[in-house]
């Protein structure tokens, strides 16, 4: 898609319709089958127009769901604007809950898991342009799993 069909294409308001849903944006599956995840879904806000190459994503993870375990060369910015949950970034599993910031640097393993009996919601801004999610081969799973607090929280 080129930058003038992108800004047509990009209302300059989306309306929020309630709930997490905002007004012609759809609801889309988390990843393609394949990957390991459970009950999550996304949906692109902004798609990098006018100087500002980043996309706006809304994800929420269902009740008792979690986010692939991944890492990337590019890095996240997320706040958290719905339920509570935890989330691995790097070496540290921390408790996430309401208008928490989460930084995920480059090549940081990372996850989120809605944990509390409730959905988490984030919205997620990356750069327009970037790589495909590496997943940890076994090698990096047992570098992971050799930290307890680790290896009870993450799915793979």
């Amino acid at each position: 898609m080129t930058q003038e069909e992108v800004s047509v294409a990009q209302p300059p308001i989306l309306k929020h319709e309630g709930g997490f849903k905002w007004d012609g944006v759809e609801v889309l599956p988390y990843k393609e089958d394949g990957t390991i995840f459970r009950s999550v879904t996304r949906q692109i806000l902004f798609h990098g127009i006018d100087n500002l190459p980043v996309e706006l994503r809304y994800f929420e993870v269902g009740i008792d769901g979690h986010s692939t375990l991944e890492r990337h060369e590019h890095a996240h910015l997320v706040v958290i604007n719905q339920g509570s949950g935890r989330v691995l970034v790097g070496d540290q599993v921390r408790e996430v809950s309401l208008n928490d910031v989460v930084h995920v640097p480059p090549m940081t393993w990372h996850q989120f898991r809605a944990t509390n009996g409730e959905p988490l919601g984030f919205l997620c801004v990356v750069s327009q342009e970037r790589d495909r999610p590496q997943r940890p081969d076994p090698d990096q799973v047992a570098d992971l799993n050799a930290n307890p607090t680790i290896a009870e929280f993450i799915r793979t």
